[in-house]
């Protein structure tokens, strides 16, 4: 293992939760470990069973891996105790999915949290394009299973969500059910919560995908992964690999 995207403190004063423990998760998931190495996830589920008591996960990411984030959103959901979610700054992409699993999600005024459709690159013929196609197709729906049993929308509405690459600030998350409380608030948001009227999601897309992207990956200092990804494209067979790991 190279490098963690994550890291744990002790916390000496429970916090407003009554976390003892505090987990912090960190820029690109899995940008360098996870797949293609059979210790990291074993090492993320053993430093995570290794204590007792409730967890504050505090979240800053714009995404990565899905396979990894949806390996740790199962880890999270088995935990025995409450896994309280506080998004600093982002969560985006993958990490969206991890936040999920939050008993309980909070998310900073100034806090952006995004979802869009899977991506992969991919090698083969057109029967391996399909194949990935096939494979997307399920990702979706699996990743849809976690924003469903969290928000209580629609599945309907969340994949148009997710086809629009939808960014939502702390009042839209909540009132669309992706978060529970703002943080900081002094708790009087009037807010209506879970509608699935189709013309809501139009006013959340106040952004440039583009310029706001490069604008959080610069600021992030992670940068376009094009090339990178170019270069270690991922075999069909091996993407099925990982689809299994979805199962929950």
């Amino acid at each position: 293992m190279t490098k963690k995207f994550w890291h744990w403190v002790k916390n000496e004063t429970p916090d407003y939760f009554g976390s003892d423990r505090i987990l912090y998760l960190d820029g690109e998931i899995s940008d360098e470990t996870w797949f293609g190495d059979e210790v990291t996830p074993g090492i993320f589920k053993d430093e995570l069973n290794s204590g007792k008591g409730n967890i504050t996960l505090w979240i800053n990411s714009p995404g990565g891996d899905v396979f990894a984030a949806s390996q740790i959103y199962n880890m999270l959901m088995e935990y025995p105790y409450e896994v309280n979610v506080k998004i600093d700054a982002l969560a985006a992409s993958a990490a969206s999915v991890i936040a999920m699993a939050g008993t309980k999600i909070c998310m900073s005024p100034v806090a952006m949290l995004m979802i869009h459709n899977p991506a992969t690159v991919a090698i083969g013929d057109s029967k391996d394009m399909q194949k990935a196609i096939n494979m997307l197709t399920e990702v979706k729906e699996s990743i849809i299973n976690a924003y469903e049993i969290k928000s209580g929308l629609s599945r309907n509405k969340i994949s148009n969500l997710m086809d629009a690459e939808t960014w939502m600030n702390a009042k839209e998350a909540k009132r669309l059910g992706f978060a529970d409380e703002i943080l900081f608030a002094d708790g009087d948001e009037s807010s209506e919560k879970n509608s699935d009227d189709p013309n809501d999601g139009e006013k959340l897309m106040l952004f440039s995908r583009k310029a706001v992207t490069d604008s959080l990956l610069s600021k992030l200092n992670l940068g376009t992964r094009t090339k990178k990804t170019t270069e270690n494209a991922i075999p069909v067979a091996d993407l099925q690999k990982r689809l299994s790991l979805l199962a929950h």
